[in-house]
């Protein structure tokens, strides 16, 4: 006779599950109340508590929003619905695309799903070492993040086999940005960069540090998530001429269009400020006095733009 009581299925909080789906508390809890999705179970002090075919459900609707997709029209369809419109439609041109263009993409992810990370973290920096960080950063990460993104999405990757390739990136990207040459104060542009509150994706950040290094600003980093105020008070502590923020689609339109507008009238008049990533609404409502930035490769001919401005 068995007397061992059924195991409890697996949960994750709603912390856990912002961290690995990157969509935020609230965007769980309003989506909840608006479309009846996620249904979460009640723990201890009526925590909310996340079963994993729910989370994996998010995931799935997480990146067809970062493909353009509208939360009102995909909550509320099945699973088997979301893999079949993410199969024919998110991420899958750019994918087959990016792999066209650089055949050799695909052994990265062999590695990620290997687990051999030191692999992975030993090519990533050869490939760096070999292309220089401006064409390591275009040429490389942009279609293998296009890459990740759609195999992470069709379940082909495990979230913690993304972390692999995140974390990895991170690392050899910050070694590169320590070891370029550091400008003085007197170079121009002088950039800050960073993210706002709950904007908790710092890879699209680096990346454009990167770029703006190879194209000789001088970046002061805060890092992610910084209240807006305190960004305000930042540019003028460091004398920025330039803001640059970085998005995904984790937060949602109205926060980001009333977030922008709020920190353009903290910042001097003169200090620009830039917005790039993956959130749709920089490019579906501009905000005045508010540079989007449509990909990283733009970084350079703003750049150009800024300084033959001031010529």
């Amino acid at each position: 006779m068995n007397d061992r009581a059924p195991a409890r299925p697996i949960t994750l909080s709603i912390a856990a599950v912002e961290r690995d789906t990157g969509l935020s508390k609230d965007t769980l809890r309003v989506w909840e109340r608006r479309y009846g999705f996620p249904v979460p179970e009640r723990g201890g002090l009526s925590e909310r508590a996340y079963p994993l075919e729910q989370v994996e459900k998010l995931r799935i609707i997480k990146r067809l929003i970062d493909g353009g997709h509208r939360p009102g029209r995909i909550v509320d369809r099945s699973l088997a619905e979301l893999q079949q419109l993410s199969d024919s439609s998110v991420g899958s041109p750019q994918a087959s695309h990016a792999v066209a263009a650089v055949p050799d993409l695909r052994h990265y992810l062999d590695l990620m799903r290997a687990h051999d990370v030191d692999a992975l973290r030993r090519q990533l920096g050869q490939a760096q070492l070999r292309l220089g960080l401006g064409r390591f950063v275009i040429e490389v990460l942009v279609p293998l993040n296009l890459l990740v993104g759609d195999a992470w999405m069709r379940g082909q990757l495990e979230i913690f086999e993304e972390h692999f390739y995140t974390e990895s990136v991170q690392i050899i990207l910050r070694s590169a940005i320590h070891s370029a040459t550091a400008a003085d104060a007197s170079t121009r542009p002088r950039v800050l960069l960073t993210t706002f509150p709950n904007e908790a994706h710092g890879l699209g950040l680096l990346m454009a540090e990167a770029l703006l290094l190879v194209e000789g600003c001088k970046c002061t980093s805060l890092g992610v998530q910084t209240p807006i105020w305190d960004i305000a008070l930042a540019a003028a502590a460091q004398r920025s001429d330039i803001v640059a923020l970085a998005f995904t689609a984790v937060l949602t339109p109205a926060v980001v269009v009333e977030g922008l507008a709020e920190l353009r009238e903290k910042l001097a008049p003169g200090v620009e400020l830039w917005a790039g990533g993956a959130a749709p609404v920089l490019h579906r409502r501009p905000t005045a006095g508010v540079t989007a930035l449509g990909s990283l490769s733009q970084i350079a001919t703003e750049v150009r733009r800024w300084r033959a401005a001031r010529a």
